[in-house]
C-alpha cells in the first residue's frame, strides 16, 4: 500500500502491499474472498451436513469467526481515547543558529507531512471526550532524516517529576479493583500525598481541564529537549504550539452536559471541520535556554511540574502546523499509530528530564506489546526512508524483510554512514550509580500554583468555577482525604483552601 502520507495516497510504497493496495481500489467492485483470495459466491452460505452441525471444512466460515475473534488489540493504558488527522508543518522563521534538524533549517517555507493524535489520558477507549483530563497533543513528523515525534500535552505540566511514580499515579486515575468504579478518595489520596502535582492541578480543574475543541487547545512539550549543532553546542528548549483558532473550554456542567448529549462531541468536531475544510492550524514557537542558563536558574529545569517564565525566556517563533486531510480507516491510521518521544531525528536529543527519560523506553515498549515488534512496518508508522539489515524476522513482518539482504554489517552489501554526532563532546556526565528522588515538596513548589491561581483571578468567574470544579469532584471523597486537599490549596493561597472547604462540604451536606 503507498505511504499513507504522501500527497494523494497514489505514491510509491513497498512491493509488499500490492496486495493491500488492490483491496483499496474504491471506484472498482471487487469480487468477494476469503482472506487468501479464494472467490465465494454468498458471504451469507456455510457448510452443514443436512439438518445437522456446522462442517469444520467451512473455511469461509472459519475464517470470518476467527478473524472476528481477533479484531481487538489491547488499547493504550493512557491516552486510550482519541483522534487525528493528517497534516504538514511549515517552516515560517529560520532557527539554523540553534540546530540542524532538517525540517527546520531548511528554506523558509519547507513543508513537512505529519500525522496529528489528540486523546484524554486517563479513560477507557469508549470514554468521554468531554472528561475532566489532561489532552494528548502528539504528532509523527515524516522528516527525510527519520520519524520525528512530539508527545505533548494541551498543560504544559504534568502531575509528577520522578518517573517511579507514573504507573501509581495512573491506577488512582483508573477503575477500582474491587468495585470497577472510579475513585475519588484514591484520586485524590494520590495527590495530597505528592503535593508536587499542584500546578496540574490548578490547571486541570480550571476550565481549562475540559476543552470544547481538540482544534482549539494549545500544545506543550512539558520536556526540556536538546537542539544541538556539529560543532558540540547546544541549547534547552521547550516546545509550544499556540492554536490559530483561540481557545475555548467547557465549564463543569457544560462538559457533563454535553457528555450526555454526544460523548464523541471532539472527536466529530475535529473531523467535521477538516471535512468541510475548515483546517486548523497551530503557530510553534521554542523558549530557548543555555546551559548556564540552566545551571543558575532557580527551578530545577528537568522539572516537569515548573514553566520556565516566559518573561525570562520569550516565545521565539519557528513554523504552523496545520490539519488538512481525514484519515479514511481510524484503526489502521489512528488506533495503530505509534508515538515514542524516543523517535528523535539529527540535531535534536533528549535532556537529563527524568520522566522524558522513562517514557522514552516505557512508550516504543508498550507499542512492542500492544502492535508487535514490527509496528515500525504499519505503514501509519512508517518512516520516509529506512534501512537496518540487523533488525528482521519476527512477527506481523509484512515490508518484505529486506528480501535477500544480509542480516548483519555484511561486505558484500555496502551502506553509506552518515555522521551525525558533534565534532566534540558537548556533555559530560561522571560519579557514581545512585538512588535518587527530587526533594520533598518546599514553598518553592507552591510559587507558579499561585500565580495561576492570581492569573485565574484577572479572568471574570475562572476562580469561582475552579473552586466549584474541585468541590464537585472531592465532595467524593473521604473526609480525611477532603481535609488534606483543603490543606494542600490552603498552602497555594489560604483564602483558596478555606473556600474550597465550605463549597466541598457543602456538596458532601446536599449529597
Amino acid at each position: 500500500m503507498a505511504h499513507p502520507v504522501l500527497a494523494n495516497g497514489k505514491g510509491e510504497g513497498p512491493a509488499a502491499y500490492a496486495y493491500a493496495e488492490s483491496t483499496y481500489r474504491y471506484n472498482e467492485k471487487p469480487v468477494y474472498t476469503t482472506t487468501s483470495g479464494c472467490p465465494v459466491d454468498d458471504p451469507k452460505k456455510y457448510q452443514r451436513l443436512a439438518n445437522g452441525p456446522l462442517l469444520l471444512q467451512d473455511f469461509h466460515l472459519i475464517d470470518l469467526l476467527a478473524n472476528f475473534d481477533r479484531e481487538r488489540i489491547p488499547e493504550r493504558v493512557v491516552h486510550a481515547k482519541g483522534a487525528g488527522a493528517y497534516g504538514e508543518f511549515e517552516l515560517t522563521h529560520n532557527i539554523s543558529d540553534i540546530t540542524t534538524i532538517d525540517m527546520l533549517t531548511g528554506p523558509i517555507g519547507k513543508k513537512t507531512p505529519l500525522l496529528t493524535r489528540f486523546s484524554t489520558v486517563g479513560g477507557e477507549k469508549g470514554s468521554s471526550d468531554t472528561a475532566r483530563d489532561p489532552r494528548g497533543f502528539a504528532t509523527k513528523f515524516y522528516t527525510e532524516e527519520g520519524n520525528w515525534d512530539w508527545v505533548f500535552n494541551n498543560t504544559p505540566v504534568f502531575f509528577l517529576r520522578d518517573p517511579t511514580n507514573f504507573p501509581t499515579f495512573i491506577h488512582t486515575q483508573k477503575r477500582n479493583p474491587q468495585t470497577n468504579l472510579k475513585d475519588a478518595t484514591a484520586f485524590w489520596d494520590y495527590l495530597v500525598t505528592h503535593q508536587e502535582s499542584v500546578h496540574q492541578l490548578m490547571t486541570l480543574f480550571s476550565d481549562r481541564g475540559t476543552p470544547a475543541s481538540f482544534r482549539k487547545m494549545h500544545g506543550y512539550s512539558g520536556h526540556a529537549y536538546k537542539f544541538s549543532k556539529p560543532d558540540g553546542s547546544f541549547v534547552y528548549v521547550q516546545i509550544h504550539l499556540k492554536s490559530d483558532q483561540g481557545i475555548a473550554t467547557f465549564n463543569n456542567e457544560e462538559a457533563g452536559a454535553k457528555n450526555g448529549e454526544n460523548p464523541d462531541w471532539l472527536t466529530q468536531d475535529l473531523f467535521d471541520a477538516i471535512a468541510r475544510g475548515d483546517n486548523p492550524s497551530w503557530t510553534t514557537y521554542l523558549q530557548v535556554m543555555t546551559p548556564e542558563q540552566a545551571e543558575k536558574f532557580r527551578y530545577n529545569v528537568f522539572d516537569l511540574t515548573k514553566v520556565w517564565p516566559q518573561s525570562e525566556f520569550p516565545l521565539r517563533p519557528f513554523g504552523r502546523m496545520t490539519l488538512n486531510r481525514n484519515v479514511q480507516n481510524y484503526f489502521a491510521e489512528i488506533e495503530q499509530a505509534a508515538f515514542a518521544p524516543s523517535n528523535m531525528v539529527p540535531g535534536v536529543e533528549p535532556s537529563a528530564d527524568l520522566v522524558l527519560q522513562s517514557r522514552m523506553f516505557s512508550y516504543a515498549d508498550t507499542h512492542r506489546h500492544r502492535l508487535g515488534g514490527n509496528f515500525h512496518q504499519i505503514p501509519v508508522n512508517m518512516p520516509l526512508h529506512a534501512f537496518n539489515p540487523i533488525v528482521r524476522d519476527g512477527l506481523m513482518n509484512v515490508n518484505g524483510n529486506l528480501g535477500a539482504n544480509p542480516n548483519y554489517q555484511s561486505s558484500y552489501r555496502p551502506v553509506t554512514y552518515k555522521n551525525t554526532r558533534p565534532t566534540v563532546s558537548h556533555e559530560q556526565w561522571t560519579g557514581q550509580a545512585t538512588w535518587a528522588i527530587f526533594d520533598d515538596v518546599k514553598d518553592i513548589d507552591y510559587e507558579q500554583p499561585l500565580g495561576l491561581w492570581k492569573v485565574l483571578g484577572k479572568q471574570p468567574g475562572q476562580q469561582d468555577n475552579f473552586v466549584h470544579n474541585v468541590a464537585v469532584h472531592a465532595s467524593g471523597a473521604k473526609k480525611d482525604t477532603r481535609e488534606k486537599v483543603y490543606e494542600m490549596f490552603g498552602r497555594v493561597d489560604a483564602d483558596l483552601g478555606k473556600r474550597l472547604k465550605e463549597a466541598t462540604e457543602k456538596e458532601v451536606a446536599g449529597k
